[in-house]
């Protein structure tokens, strides 16, 4: 069977994906308080670090870091995801954990390793700033609570949404959009089999898969990762990750769980190798690498940036 689809039986397939919507609905007075407290380092423990430490929204969402560093300064974190396009997971952490973006929010919040919050102490800190008093009553009847700091947050992660990248505009007709070579990676992307997990409106986000199907991947970086069994417990979870969305995937190296590959063409190497059980020519990989550059949305009008090289 030939590895690539002939262009007119490509272009009797129905799409399998589908472009980002151009809105969201949004709460404005909540998503700018919410913008407030993302920003604010009164939220960790120590009072040095924001949400925005790690996923800083002028580079892509994440923080460029092969691992996370955790707040002790010595534990070895995940990889950070990034944080726009949030909204379209259904599962959240590289292993799942929590199924709600406002779960997702406080269990970082809480986790001894990253912010370190202790929520009565928190809250303290808060109202003792009498303009976030302020602001809470006008947003909330109930005013500065536990809940209402994790909703509003929320609501401001919800609206962190990357439209209009080339691929959404070729997904809505804009032929054009995508060049010759980045339609012919586009193929390749679907005919190897990569959209079977990397899916839907989010490009991957919301499915579990053994990392290493067919092999366990060189280049580890750090200890042993479980993924998914440290949630579940159960042995067919060894290995397994959630399947990261590829949205803006240009501007977020390095790549995987723990950062191992550093730049695109070696992840999408490791995937073509490992995940699917195939070696890719120089043409083919660099074809569907100029396919995953055109997954590169705005943020407030504007087309996100390329990081800087990845960080140790």
């Amino acid at each position: 069977m030939a590895m690539v689809l002939s262009l007119a039986a490509w272009a009797e397939t129905p799409e399998p994906l589908a472009p980002l919507p151009l809105t969201v609905d949004a709460d404005a007075s909540r998503v700018m308080l919410g913008q407030r407290l993302f920003h604010d380092p009164k939220l960790s423990d120590q009072g040095k670090r924001s949400c925005a430490s790690c996923h800083p929204l002028d580079k892509g969402g994440m923080d460029g870091k092969a691992r996370a560093e955790a707040a002790d300064g010595v534990s070895l974190l995940r990889n950070s995801p990034s944080l726009f396009n949030v909204s379209f997971n259904y599962f959240f952490n590289w292993d799942g954990v929590v199924t709600t973006l406002e779960a997702h929010t406080e269990k970082v919040m809480l986790n001894p390793k990253i912010m370190n919050a202790k929520w009565p102490e928190l809250i303290e800190r808060l109202r003792a700033e009498p303009d976030y008093i302020d602001a809470f009553k006008r947003v909330y009847p109930e005013g500065l609570t536990k809940a209402n700091v994790v909703d509003a947050l929320s609501n401001f992660e919800r609206s962190l949404v990357t439209p209009n990248a080339r691929f959404d505009r070729f997904l809505r007709g804009e032929t054009a959009a995508l060049n010759a070579d980045e339609q012919q990676g586009y193929r390749l992307f679907t005919a190897l089999g990569c959209v079977a997990c990397h899916q839907g409106v989010n490009l991957g986000g919301n499915l579990f898969q053994k990392f290493g199907i067919f092999g366990a991947p060189q280049g580890q970086q750090g200890p042993l990762d479980e993924g998914r069994y440290s949630v579940t417990g159960n042995d067919r979870d060894r290995g397994v990750f959630r399947v990261p969305s590829l949205r803006n995937v240009a501007v977020t190296a390095p790549y995987f769980h723990d950062g191992r590959a550093a730049d695109l063409a070696a992840a999408v190497d490791t995937m073509a190798e490992h995940q699917l059980g195939k070696r890719l020519a120089a043409k083919q990989r660099d074809a569907i690498v100029k396919f995953l550059q055109t997954l590169t949305g705005e943020y407030l009008g504007k087309s996100l940036v390329v990081n800087n090289k990845p960080k140790p």
